[in-house]
């Protein structure tokens, strides 16, 4: 389903619902004018109406499912994107059957180890109506069986994208992935106390925005031409040190500065959805560090640029180290929880044979030439070639899904009152 909320803590909702119970009241007895601009439509999708009383409602909610970000702002986009969803559902001839929605609130209730009854009455001891929580399912519904029926037929995967997932370790999903955006600042002694105060600056900042324009005035890595944006990573895949930091953001919010050797990093999430399929757990990682004298110097990253074009593996790093002290190649495999946390946030960006040199050593002399060389999972017993083919539709149903719901909006006329 499409509304899936991100980090909701269930179990805990009996005890939200005390907390916001008294503030509600003053949305569930509206009068006078109140009353008249609470269901009066305040925005239009397409014929479709929205009022007042359902924006309080589904923020009430969200707020109460703990959702991440403002929950004023996430119910607009939310309640606009179901209408696009419902509506584009019955243009299809296709309309949730009761029994069918009930099924729906059921699942989504069992997330909370509930039953449907026990999750409304919870709903409803805090002011969320069963209509509003209903809306909400029967729009999912709605979406998931027109995504069904458009894109089910044309999704086809093949014995060598099988293959190539079980060769990674699954299917590249998670439980729970993150849009993040980066920096990593250089921190040499001379500049140390200067790059920290700025850090604590950056860490302040709520836009992507402000953010990315540090980045690309900053940071170190890679990602800084794109304003430190990284794409969609499985938080799993995060150094266990940052996953626990990620997860107490807010969309919008920054890391506290995370200081690592040479440098300072800081996180913005952008972005974070549950998945529908959890990817074979990371046992370890094998990656070999080639440690190049000058630092960040233009020369020795230009020879780092050139070193990356002849190398496709760790194993031909052998050849650039020939004739040097051992110390220059580091090669092993470690335990994601014992890799050094600067080491493992650039691992956490490449596949396979891809390099970073966003590192350095030696209080910023040394440039360290990483390269990610394999990881290790554990497959369980049970975990088929046919549940690999599943999460790999899932992951492709979903991708076009989204395409869609941005065409249908992208097309519609959306006006707010």
């Amino acid at each position: 389903m499409q509304h899936q909320m991100t980090r909701p803590p269930f179990r805990s909702l009996p005890r939200l619902c005390a907390v916001v119970l008294g503030a509600f009241f003053v949305l569930a007895l509206p009068v006078g004018s109140r009353a008249q601009g609470l269901f009066a439509p305040a925005i239009t999708v397409n014929d479709a109406v929205i009022t007042g009383f359902e924006l309080e409602q589904r923020a009430l909610m969200l707020k109460l499912l703990n959702a991440p970000g403002d929950p004023s702002t996430l119910a607009r986009e939310q309640l606009i994107d179901d209408r696009l969803r419902v509506q584009a559902a019955k243009a299809a001839g296709l309309v949730p059957a009761e029994e069918e929605v009930l099924d729906g609130m059921t699942e989504f209730a069992s997330r909370a180890q509930l039953s449907r009854e026990e999750f409304v009455e919870s709903l409803g001891a805090s002011g969320v109506a069963e209509q509003t929580f209903r809306d909400f399912v029967i729009a999912g519904v709605a979406w998931r069986q027109l995504v069904q029926a458009r894109f089910g037929p044309r999704v086809r995967i093949n014995e060598a994208e099988i293959d190539r997932a079980l060769s990674s370790g699954g299917s590249g999903a998670g439980s729970v992935r993150v849009l993040l955006s980066e920096i990593i600042m250089p921190a040499p002694p001379p500049e140390a106390e200067a790059v920290r105060a700025r850090a604590q600056q950056i860490a302040q900042y709520t836009t992507e925005a402000e953010f990315s324009a540090a980045a690309r005035k900053y940071s170190a890595t890679a990602s800084r031409g794109a304003g430190g944006r990284l794409p969609w990573q499985n938080l799993s895949d995060l150094p266990p040190v940052l996953q626990p930091l990620v997860l107490g953001l807010a969309p919008g919010k920054v890391t506290a500065p995370l200081p690592i050797p040479d440098a300072v990093a800081l996180f913005q999430l952008r972005g974070i959805e549950e998945t529908g399929y959890t990817a074979p757990e990371i046992t370890a990682v094998e990656y070999a560090a080639y440690y190049m004298p000058g630092g960040r110097s233009s020369d020795t990253l230009a020879r780092a640029r050139v070193l990356a074009g002849k190398v496709d593996r760790c194993d031909d790093l052998y050849g650039a180290a020939k004739g040097q002290p051992e110390e220059v190649l580091e090669r092993g495999s470690k335990a994601p929880a014992d890799i050094p946390t600067d080491i493992a946030i650039e691992l956490s960006k490449l596949d396979p044979g891809e390099v970073s040199t966003a590192l350095t050593r030696a209080n910023g002399q040394t440039l360290v030439f990483l390269m990610l060389c394999g990881r290790s999972t554990a497959i369980s017993a049970d975990a088929s070639r046919e549940d690999l083919a599943i999460g790999l539709r899932n992951r492709q149903l979903g991708s076009q899904a989204d395409s869609y719901l941005a065409a249908l909006r992208a097309d519609a006329r959306i006006t707010e009152r």
